[in-house]
């Protein structure tokens, strides 16, 4: 079976054309993701025929766990189906399914390389039920949830809550965020009773009215170099704070991304596109 490996910001995936094959690939993304014995990577995402976008996604965490969306990985689905010929290179746009609905995705050119892309993410989800989070203990009725207090593992965190068609847990800290010890929170954040779904958990420090410093452990994967819906998320929350903006750079381990929301609408996410090597893999 071949496959590409690419990057956005260092959330790395590997990409497979699985139009014509049906296989067991929440075992394969295991195999794959694999640092020491496979490929190496946050996990598996897949080109497939839509019978209402242009391509559809679907996307496997490093733990087997199908996702919803992945911001990053869907930046270099484009990429990877542009070089496989599965798109025209002719087209401006590309319309991609997902089961966060179907998103925009708009190459940006270096020559004949495609070397970025920028994103309609849709509007983010702020109702506690539609994220979800279990709101038992927070009162009823609630619009969105920002600065909840929490308690993991000895630390305590303001929490906001917010789904980019995935579900995210926003804590907005003063302590430098590389000295936060993620190994032991994500974990527990993550599998948390609060949240049926299991969460992505992000902590960010407020570098400026347009910067904003994170780190990420994804749901099914752990600590990531980036996350593109999650960079989206928090930038969602720091607008609703008043922290920012409408437009912020967002500095993650493998890199900037740049997120865009004026607080309605669709969330803007634009970030690059890398690609690392080909390969077959044998099943």
């Amino acid at each position: 079976m071949k496959f590409t490996k690419l990057h956005g910001a260092g959330n790395d995936y590997v990409y497979v054309d699985a139009r014509s094959s049906e296989k067991n690939w929440s075992n394969i993304a295991i195999e794959m993701s694999d640092r020491h014995k496979g490929i190496g990577s946050d996990g598996l995402i897949l080109a497939m025929e839509s019978d209402k976008a242009d391509l559809r996604m679907r996307m496997f965490n490093a733990d087997g766990s199908e996702g919803e969306m992945c911001g990053n990985g869907i930046r270099c689905l484009v990429r990877f189906a542009l070089d496989q010929k599965i798109l025209d290179a002719g087209i401006t746009m590309f319309r991609v399914e997902t089961l966060a609905g179907i998103l925009e995705v708009t190459p940006i050119w270096h020559g004949q390389e495609m070397v970025a892309a920028r994103v309609g993410m849709g509007e983010p989800i702020l109702s506690p039920k539609d994220i979800p989070i279990d709101v038992s203990n927070l009162g009823q009725n609630l619009g969105h949830v920002l600065d909840n207090p929490m308690t993991v593992d000895g630390y305590e965190f303001n929490v906001s809550y917010v789904s980019m068609g995935n579900p995210h847990a926003i804590a907005f800290v003063e302590d430098p965020v590389d000295d936060v010890v993620l190994t032991n929170i994500g974990p527990l954040m993550e599998n948390h009773s609060m949240f049926p779904n299991r969460i992505n958990f992000e902590i960010v420090n407020v570098i400026g009215k347009d910067r904003l410093k994170v780190r990420v452990w994804e749901r099914g994967s752990g600590i990531t170099m980036a996350c593109g819906t999650g960079a989206c998320a928090v930038a969602v929350a720091a607008k609703l704070k008043g922290l920012i903006g409408n437009r912020s750079t967002i500095e993650l381990p493998g890199g900037n991304l740049t997120v865009e929301w004026e607080g309605k609408g669709s969330v803007i996410l634009e970030g690059p596109v890398e690609k690392v090597f080909e390969g077959t893999w044998s099943i």
